[in-house]
């Protein structure tokens, strides 16, 4: 029985909907965006898993974001598809100065005003085998991609990053990249890393989307199994202790309990993807009519920031924009 009743009544304020202890803002937000060298012109490409989104050419990625910025976006998130002949088994093309995601870095920077760019940090994209670190004999080799990944982040700082962004996890990864940098004069260049990025099936769509899928085996010998909560939180002590300036978990909505146990641990800026995989759930079914699309959308992503996130990378993020300089 609650004793308090009736002079504690804890309905007045929802009926007047003055409280609400969680807000999105545009500035949490960060647009992830899939850059298309075999893209001409300022055309883009539809991605069939990801109604509603698109791979643009580097004009094209210019224009989106040049939008998204009017909009009030003011971070993006760049994944680069390189030519299908220039992929090799080392991911060459990841730190070729001429690569696309570096001719895109500088294009943006060049055309649109006060824009943070992240750059994804990766071999997967890249390589013939598709898999995020160099292979030998069908395994994944940790401490030979160090040094590929330092490379990479060296010449995304040179085209203008401002952020890279090491997707691949490998152990040691931030300090290798944190090295590299210092060493070649990029120490203001920060680092966001996935640092708790799970083995999820999730990813499915992006993987069509950014042409990253495995040639073989899979991978759970690096990324994180969804049943494991302790682990991720080591993974991310670790990566800070590396010099990671903001960490991520990745996915996000499927994923809060970890979201909240980094908050609670760790007082650094937190990040969180909200992956192809819960955008396309979402979407499709909106698309059914089944859910309100809308309201899912802002119903998740209050709820990625309500269990700790600071930053969330979402392909809702224009969508969200619209919806808030509505109220």
């Amino acid at each position: 029985m609650n004793e308090m009743f009736p002079a504690v009544r804890m309905r007045r304020l929802r009926k007047l909907k003055l409280i609400r202890e969680t807000l999105l803002s545009t500035d949490d937000l960060i647009l992830p965006l899939f850059i298309d060298e075999n893209i001409e012109g300022k055309n883009k490409k539809p991605i069939s898993s990801m109604p509603g989104q698109y791979r643009f050419s580097i004009e094209g990625a210019v224009k989106e974001v040049l939008e998204a910025r009017s909009m009030g976006i003011k971070s993006v998130l760049l994944f680069g598809i390189p030519e299908q002949a220039s992929k090799d088994e080392k991911g060459s093309e990841a730190f070729n100065k001429e690569g696309v995601i570096q001719r895109a870095v500088r294009r943006i920077k060049k055309d649109v005003e006060n824009v943070v760019i992240i750059t994804d940090l990766c071999l997967c994209e890249y390589t013939s085998h598709g898999h995020c670190g160099l292979v030998e004999n069908g395994s994944v080799l940790n401490d030979p991609t160090l040094e590929v990944l330092g490379k990479i982040a060296v010449s995304q700082a040179e085209a203008g990053a401002d952020i890279v962004a090491p997707s691949g996890m490998m152990d040691g990864m931030v300090k290798a990249i944190r090295e590299k940098l210092d060493e070649e004069s990029f120490s203001e260049i920060a680092i966001m890393s996935y640092a708790a990025k799970y083995n999820s099936a999730l990813y499915g769509p992006f993987r069509e989307a950014a042409d990253s899928g495995y040639k073989f085996g899979d991978r759970s010998s690096y990324q994180l199994d969804f049943s494991n909560a302790r682990e991720a939180l080591r993974e991310v002590e670790l990566d800070i202790k590396e010099g990671a300036d903001i960490v991520m978990v990745k996915p996000a909505i499927f994923h809060l309990d970890i979201i909240s146990k980094v908050r609670a641990r760790f007082d650094v800026p937190l990040a969180a993807y909200n992956v192809s995989g819960e955008y396309s759930m979402i979407t499709a079914a909106s698309e059914k009519g089944y859910l309100n699309r809308e309201e899912v959308m802002m119903e998740g992503l209050t709820a990625i920031k309500r269990a700790g996130a600071d930053l969330i990378i979402t392909y809702f993020a224009k969508e969200v924009a619209r919806v808030l300089e509505q109220e």
